[in-house]
Order: C-alpha cells, then sequence, then structure tokens
C-alpha cells in the first residue's frame, strides 16, 4: 500500500514537473527594442542636473508587446560601477507624463537597486506588465553619480527628462529638463512563445534615423515594425534597431566598427533569427581623410571580406542574413567618383553572390532613376546622404515580410 501511495505521489509530481517543463519550453525572452551602447562625451551629457542626485526618465518604442518584461541596463563603456538605487517602468501617457496605475518597481536579484560592473550590463528581474506591440514604454532611473566615462545612445530621435531628486513614480513634473539621448538603457526583452523571433537591423546613421523627426518613430526599422505587425503571420517579429550614427563596416568612427561590436549588437541580443545588413558608405565617404587618422582606406573588396564575415558568423549561430544594397550618395559632402564606383561594385556582389540569404535593395528603391548615384527627391532630405522621412517609409515598405514568415 505504501509502494502504491508512493508510486502515485511520483506520477502526480513527475506530471507537474512535466507540465512546468512543457510551459517553460513553449516560451523564450524575445528583444522587442534594443539599441547601441557608446561611450559619451561632453556634447552628449545631459543638463543639469545631470547624473547627480537626479531622476531620468526615458521612453522607448517597442515592438512586439508580451505580459512579462525584463529591461537591460548597459555599463558598456564606464570605467568604475554604475548603481541605479531604484528602476521603475510604466506605459506613457505623452511626453513626460505616465498613465496612471501602470507604475511598477523594477528589481535585480529581488533588490530594489543594482551596481553594474566596468564594461558590463545587466537585466532586470522579469516583471509581469501588461505591454502591447507598438506602444510607447516609460522606463524611469534614480541616480546619485555615474562614471565619468559613461554610456548611451546620443542620436535617440526620442526625447528623454531629467529632474532633480527621486521622483521616480511621479505621474508627471513641470519642471523636467529634456534631452533627446538616451542613458544606460540598453534593452527591453518580452516573454514570447517559441515562433516569436528579432530581427537586428545592423547599420549606421541612415538605420540610426538620422534627419528623422524627433519622437516620430519615422526611422525605416520602425517602418519595418509597423509593416510586421500588420500583417498576421509576422506578427510575433520584433525589431531591434541597432544603428549607430557615422558607424563603419571596418574601422572605428564615433563607436565601434561593425566588425567589432558584432557579438554584443547582434549576437547578444535575445531571439534573433534574421539580420539585416546595411552598412558601408561610410566606409566609402571616409576614404579621402583617411592619411589623417593613419588608416588603411577601405576597399570595396575590404567591404565584400567584412560582409563574408558578418555572414559566416551569423549562420554560426543559425541567423539568416539579409543584405541590403548602400543607398546613392552623390552631392553629399564626402562623395568621390572612385567611392561611386566602389557602391556599384559592392552593390552589384550584395545582389548577385548568392552569399546573403536574400537581398534587400534598398538603393532601387530610393535612387532617382534619371540619375541613380542620386537619392531620388521623394527620398532625400536634403544632405543628399541621409533620406526623409519619406524616404525611410520608402525604404521600410520596401521589405519584403515573406522574409520573415519562414
Amino acid at each position: 500500500m505504501v509502494k502504491k501511495i508512493l508510486a502515485a505521489s511520483f506520477l502526480v509530481f513527475f506530471s507537474f514537473t512535466t507540465l512546468g517543463n512543457a510551459a517553460k519550453n513553449k516560451t523564450q525572452w524575445v528583444g522587442t527594442w534594443a539599441t547601441s551602447a557608446q561611450q559619451g562625451d561632453a556634447s552628449s551629457a545631459p543638463p543639469a542636473p545631470a547624473f547627480a542626485d537626479s531622476t531620468l526618465r526615458q521612453i522607448v518604442h517597442v515592438s512586439i508587446g508580451g505580459k512579462q518584461i525584463r529591461v537591460r541596463f548597459s555599463n558598456a563603456y564606464g570605467t568604475a560601477g554604475l548603481t541605479i538605487p531604484a528602476a521603475h517602468v510604466a506605459l506613457s501617457a505623452g511626453r513626460s507624463a505616465i498613465k496612471a496605475g501602470s507604475d511598477k518597481a523594477l528589481t535585480f536579484h529581488g533588490s530594489p537597486s543594482v551596481t553594474i560592473p566596468p564594461g558590463a550590463s545587466i537585466y532586470s528581474d522579469p516583471v509581469d506588465f501588461d505591454l502591447a506591440p507598438l506602444s510607447d514604454l516609460v522606463v524611469t532611473i534614480r541616480l546619485n553619480g555615474a562614471p565619468d566615462t559613461f554610456t548611451t545612445h546620443p542620436a535617440s530621435h526620442a526625447t528623454s527628462y531629467v529632474h532633480t531628486g527621486d521622483v521616480v513614480s511621479a505621474e508627471d513634473m513641470a519642471t523636467w529638463v529634456y534631452v533627446d539621448h538616451w542613458y544606460f538603457l540598453n534593452g527591453v526583452d518580452v516573454l514570447a512563445d517559441k515562433s516569436a523571433g528579432a530581427v537586428v537591423t545592423l547599420g549606421d546613421s541612415i538605420t540610426d534615423g538620422s534627419k528623422s523627426a524627433t519622437n516620430a518613430n519615422a526611422r525605416w526599422p520602425d517602418e519595418l515594425a509597423r509593416r510586421l505587425q500588420a500583417n498576421k503571420k509576422t506578427q510575433k517579429v520584433s525589431i531591434l534597431n541597432e544603428g549607430i550614427g557615422g558607424n563603419r563596416l571596418i574601422h572605428d568612427r564615433a563607436a565601434q566598427n561593425a566588425l567589432a561590436r558584432f557579438d554584443r549588437d547582434v549576437l547578444g541580443q535575445n531571439g534573433v533569427r534574421w539580420l539585416i545588413v546595411l552598412e558601408g558608405v561610410n566606409d566609402l565617404g571616409t576614404r579621402t581623410s583617411a592619411k589623417e587618422r593613419n588608416e588603411q582606406a577601405a576597399t570595396a573588396d575590404d567591404l565584400i571580406a567584412a560582409y563574408e564575415q558578418i555572414i559566416f558568423r551569423a549562420h554560426a549561430h543559425n541567423i539568416r542574413v539579409y543584405g541590403a544594397t548602400i543607398l546613392a550618395y552623390e552631392g553629399a559632402q564626402y562623395y568621390t567618383p572612385d567611392g561611386e564606383a566602389d557602391r556599384q561594385k559592392v552593390n552589384q556582389w550584395i545582389r548577385t553572390s548568392g552569399h546573403f540569404d536574400a537581398v534587400i535593395d534598398l538603393d532601387a528603391a530610393t535612387r532617382d532613376a534619371k540619375n541613380p548615384s542620386h537619392l531620388s527627391e521623394a527620398a532625400d532630405s536634403g544632405d543628399h546622404l541621409h533620406p526623409a522621412d519619406g524616404g525611410y517609409q520608402i525604404m521600410g515598405g520596401t521589405v519584403d515580410l515573406k522574409l520573415f514568415e519562414k
């Protein structure tokens, strides 16, 4: 009789354990928003009170939604530990305001505060939070100082708010000061089912959204995220924008080169299944000043070799890689005929080599049909390098959604 009871107890325990494991196996953490860490300097520091005895409120526009979230903070460029005494999440009510009743405190291994070691990033504990797709999440942190070398993303194209003292739970304050940068905030994950997946867009200022309207979420990855949500077959696909202004494939410029940051900004993201690469125009455009920086000027073959490395490294992690052709840039300040010749060579390789899993021909979508080395009037912001909001819409609208149905 005792053996029967023990056997029955074991079966009940085994059943519950199996069900629990099955539930776990049906879900995964997937990034719904991310940005690339960069080293801050005087030009990207926030206004007073800055990081001293202050509260920092930042708003991010997510892609897919979920019922549980966790937030990643980065001290990638800090030379000392970064202490965050408190961090909260809430739903946006517009500008610096949060929706009443939506504010929740984050914890870190059960503690309300965390110290992030130099060079590291840390996730919060998961928190129950009803986050809708394409919604604005407010992340508010308390600070009592920060390392002299701080971590930021200067080209947020979104407004952040700073206030003296501890106002992490305030629904709003009339006396916030504002700045269009992100600080220390590096990613947001949602708990999603196994069929969900993330797309990383690896690029330069064109992916980062230079010249796009502030707080309009008008970057081309934003437009792609909206289209993915509008299509039933791709509603579980998120977008993680890893664009950095001035970024290059081979040499550092304003940030680490794409090959150097690949592990952190692509492989380090959660749930990544696809990668779109749009890099290279800055490598071509800055060649004329290479000697001033003691650099070896990048050739078309150098760029192609860098693409091959990215493809190889992504494929090793079962990530499909889509190559985006380099946009036209004649009329830009650093344009040269030699650079244009190499752009054509690189784009021809992207289109025909078969190395990428698919090609997204953004050049063809945005160029002037009568003068194909120029951006079209509909796409050009006026500097002949960066698209306007309409140009970004064209770019995001060009991507074939079937690429993410597999």
